[in-house]
C-alpha cells in the first residue's frame, strides 16, 4: 500500500488517498487511532460509478463512521474511474439500458454478464485491501462491510472470515447464483431496501433477504427511490455496527 495524499478534514478526520498496485482507494481515520489504541474498520462499498463521482457520499459516510469510533476505507471497483474498462460489462450495461427502455423484463443472462465479472474481480481486491489496511498501526478488527453492490457484499460475507457484520443495500440486480451463496452467509446482517427504487427488483430483494442464512438479519424498508434513504435508516445501520464491532 502506497499513500498518495493526506489531508485533515475540518472535523479532525484524517483522510489519506492510497494505491494498492493499480487500485486507488481512500482511508479515513480518527485522530485518536494509534498502535496502542486501534479502532475497528468499516469497508465502504459503492456502485461502480467511480470514486470521484461517489466521493461526496463516501466522505459523508466515512465521517459518520469515524465519529462513531471507526476507521473507514474504500477502493475503486474494477472497470470504474481511471481503471481499465471491462468491455463485456460495459456491453451488458448497454444491453440492460436497452431492455429497460423497451419496457420488457431484464433477462437473467444480462444480469449475469453485468454483475458476476464485477463480483469475481472485486472480492479478491477487497480482501487484498483488507490485508494491507489491517497491517497499518491504529487499525484493528473487527471489520464490517457497508453498502455498495449487494452481490459483492454477499460474496465477501461468505468468503472473508474477518468480516464480522454487514450492512447491505438492496439496490442492484442480483444474479440467480447469488441466492445460493446467500444461504451460506452466517454473519449478522442489516439490509436496507428502498421500496420504490426504480432500478431494483423489489421481489428479488425480498427473496434474497429470505435466502440469507444468518440467524440475525434485519430488513429496514422505507418508501422512496434509490437515493432517498432516510437519515433514521442510516442511524439504525450505525447502531448495528456499534453493537457488533465495538
Amino acid at each position: 500500500m502506497h499513500f498518495t495524499s493526506e489531508q485533515r478534514l475540518d472535523d479532525g478526520v484524517l483522510e489519506r488517498g492510497f494505491t494498492l498496485g493499480d487500485i486507488p482507494g481512500i482511508l479515513w481515520t480518527p485522530a485518536s487511532a494509534s498502535a496502542s489504541a486501534p479502532v475497528p474498520l468499516i469497508l465502504l462499498g459503492h456502485p461502480p460509478l467511480g470514486l470521484d463521482k461517489m466521493y461526496p457520499r463516501l466522505v459523508a459516510r466515512a465521517r459518520d463512521a469515524v465519529a462513531d469510533g471507526f476507521a473507514a476505507a474504500t477502493i475503486e471497483l474494477p472497470g470504474s474511474g481511471d481503471r481499465p474498462r471491462l468491455a463485456a460489462v460495459d456491453q451488458a450495461r448497454a444491453d440492460l439500458r436497452r431492455a429497460m427502455q423497451a419496457g420488457g423484463p431484464v433477462g437473467e443472462e444480462i444480469v449475469d454478464r453485468l454483475v458476476l465479472p464485477l463480483v469475481d474481480r472485486a472480492v479478491p481486491e477487497w480482501q487484498a485491501a483488507l490485508d494491507a489496511l489491517l497491517a497499518l498501526p491504529g487499525i484493528g478488527g473487527p471489520v464490517g462491510y457497508s453498502g455498495g453492490v449487494i452481490s459483492i457484499g454477499t460474496r465477501l460475507a461468505v468468503v472473508e472470515p474477518r468480516i464480522s457484520a454487514a450492512v447491505l443495500f438492496a439496490g442492484s440486480l442480483v444474479p440467480r447464483i447469488m441466492f445460493e451463496e446467500a444461504r451460506q452467509v452466517t454473519i449478522p446482517l442489516h439490509v436496507l431496501l428502498q421500496w420504490d427504487d426504480e432500478g431494483n427488483d423489489r421481489q428479488a430483494s425480498l427473496d434474497l433477504f429470505d435466502a440469507f442464512g444468518s440467524q440475525e438479519k434485519t430488513l429496514h424498508a422505507n418508501m422512496g427511490g434509490h437515493t432517498g434513504v432516510p437519515q433514521f435508516a442510516g442511524d439504525a445501520a450505525a447502531d448495528f455496527f456499534t453493537r457488533h464491532l465495538k
